[in-house]
């Protein structure tokens, strides 16, 4: 469930691809079952694209990657979670307005 400029990655490849990434990270931790995740989706798919080269773009499907949504304590899905450097530099709750959304990335650029 990504789009073409959103990389679905799991517990394994969270180090290399978000915490070592020289470009900010957004990373939407959601599950298949969420209607709300379902709901953002396309918004997600839309800000990956527009921000292609300058903030990358992840999914992670905490079902099946448990390990690093407990390490940032994962409570409630939609949670996005904004990278910077290696340290979280952003946290939306939630199903937002893809606005909303955009705002949040663009405080850490």
């Amino acid at each position: 469930m990504a789009g073409a400029d959103v990389m679905n990655i799991g517990d394994a490849e969270f180090d290399k691809e978000v915490l070592k990434s020289d470009q900010p990270v957004l990373v939407d931790f959601w599950a298949t079952w969420c209607a709300p995740c379902r709901a953002i989706a396309p918004a997600i798919e839309e800000l990956a694209t527009q921000y292609k080269g300058k903030v990358k773009v992840a999914k992670i499907d905490i079902d099946n990657n448990q390990q690093v949504a407990e390490q940032y304590g994962i409570r409630s899905i939609p949670t996005l979670l904004i990278f910077k450097n290696g340290a979280v530099a952003g946290t939306i709750v939630g199903a937002l307005p893809k606005a909303k959304i955009e705002a949040a990335i663009q405080k850490v650029m």
